[in-house]
């Protein structure tokens, strides 16, 4: 693909998606955008069978969003990015008609928490992490608030959301966030070996069995987002979160 921050191949029926943004794979507009077009790409092509959603960013899967997106931005730019990270990305994959599976290596935080979540199926390294540290900065993880409640429950969803620490794969797994965990050196053949089971399955019954997995477990998750999108901009606007960004750019405690 021309944007190089998302990487695409496809090979043995999988198309990996390699986010390719150093040092910790921030998102940002241009990128999540790659991610999406990376995806619709995957759904048009009756070559493609599977999706794997991996990093070619060693020890890191995705830090989350570039705050640059937010600090300083009008309300119609967070929309803008927000349309894709949250919108587009849950329409993509909600109809891509083929199993995505994300390989997460390293450290999964933030909006890299939303892109692993978008997909099928977690796998997880053994020194995988994950964590919601948008409180820490003055925002909040408006679309997990939609979804992590049904996987973990609502009071361990609180506590992770609302404290930011973060955690390791084994709670991840324990917790129902990852489906399974693998050894680091073994996190990408075993995507693409899982990858490859998928793809040996009927293309047809796939697409639709998956459709009607999608509508048995959408519980109306599209008005959520709609919700969130609202949510998160509310709290983004404050003077209270422009201050705790600004103070984690600088190194400093948040003044408000």
């Amino acid at each position: 693909m021309a944007d190089e921050t998302v990487r695409y191949e496809v090979a043995d029926g999988t198309a990996r998606i390699a986010l390719n943004r150093p040092p910790v794979n921030a998102l940002d507009l241009d990128m999540i955008k790659g991610v999406v077009a990376a995806l619709e790409r995957a759904a048009r092509d009756d070559a493609v069978r599977a999706v794997v959603l991996a990093s070619a960013v060693p020890g890191r899967f995705c830090a989350g969003l570039d705050l640059g997106i937010l600090l300083g931005k009008s309300e119609t730019k967070v929309r803008d990015f927000l349309q894709e990270l949250y919108v587009r990305l849950h329409d993509v994959q909600h109809t891509l008609g083929k199993p995505s599976i994300a390989a997460v290596s390293g450290a999964a935080r933030g909006g890299g928490m939303t892109l692993a979540i978008s997909c099928d199926v977690i796998l997880a390294g053994q020194r995988a992490t994950f964590g919601y540290p948008e409180i820490d900065v003055g925002v909040i993880p408006a679309i997990h608030f939609a979804h992590l409640p049904r996987i973990v429950g609502r009071h361990r969803a609180f506590e992770l959301l609302f404290s930011g620490r973060s955690f390791d794969a084994g709670e991840a797994y324990r917790l129902g966030l990852v489906s399974r965990i693998v050894p680091d050196a073994d996190l990408d053949a075993e995507a693409s070996a899982l990858a490859r089971t998928f793809a040996a399955k009927s293309p047809v019954v796939m697409r639709l069995g998956r459709a009607a997995f999608m509508r048995q477990n959408d519980l109306d998750y599209r008005r959520s987002i709609a919700n969130a999108v609202e949510d998160f901009c509310n709290v983004t606007m404050t003077d209270a979160a422009q201050d705790g960004l600004r103070a984690f750019v600088e190194k400093r405690r948040p003044r408000r």
